[in-house]
């Protein structure tokens, strides 16, 4: 939230169809504690726009030109890492909700909800920034648990293996520190994709951080 003499929510709003878009904005606009800074009609303007302004708050359709929801979700994070992204769709697929919430967004909305659940999520997302925030139907919720016991969670000695390479370490380095050859450190990070569904090492710990596995303060 950006300081000044009254708190300000600042609010990018990406969605491909104009009408709707523009009525969110103007929905928004109503609330004195929100200012929609930059609206974008596509996955590129909306990137642009969270460079441009460094929004609080990016709320990002899911279907839309260009950059995909995951590309525009993962690259806020590293153009604004205070931006909080927001998706708000009419899909409620289990397998999108959980990849974009391992990549970064703070809360998945569908959008059938009413104006004051929308404008008390986007405040709830501002002020907790350490949780996820979820409003879609139960089935959706009751198929992501169902979903968790097929993810074989990642072993002791691969997340320290993790720690090292988030701390910037190659594999020799962390053979050495682990007193393990390097072929072994290889198969953990093979492992750890498989686990982590990620593809590459940088990917591996962004997955593994949104998880909360690791402790790399």
């Amino acid at each position: 939230m950006n300081d000044g003499a009254a708190a300000t929510v600042t609010i990018v709003v990406a969605d491909d169809h104009s009408l709707f878009r523009e009525g969110l904005k103007e929905l928004l606009t109503t609330v004195p504690e929100f200012s929609v800074v930059a609206t974008a009609c596509d996955g590129d303007q909306a990137l642009e726009q969270v460079e441009c302004h460094r929004p609080d708050i990016l709320l990002l359709d899911v279907v839309m030109p260009g950059h995909s929801a995951a590309a525009v979700v993962e690259r806020t994070r590293e153009l604004s890492p205070m931006t909080r992204t927001v998706i708000l769709t009419m899909h409620d697929d289990t397998a999108l909700l959980q990849e974009l919430l391992l990549l970064g967004a703070a809360a998945y909305l569908v959008k059938n909800m009413a104006r004051d659940e929308l404008v008390a999520a986007l405040t709830t997302v501002v002020h907790s920034s350490g949780n996820v925030l979820l409003s879609v139907p139960q089935g959706t919720i009751r198929a992501l648990d169902r979903r968790s016991p097929d993810v074989e969670a990642p072993s002791p000695r691969e997340l320290g293996v993790l720690r090292l390479v988030a701390k910037g370490m190659t594999n020799r380095q962390i053979a050495s520190w682990l007193h393990l050859s390097e072929a072994t450190v290889k198969r953990h990070l093979t492992n750890l994709y498989a686990k982590l569904g990620a593809v590459s090492r940088v990917d591996a710990v962004r997955r593994a951080d949104a998880l909360g596995l690791l402790d790399i303060s």
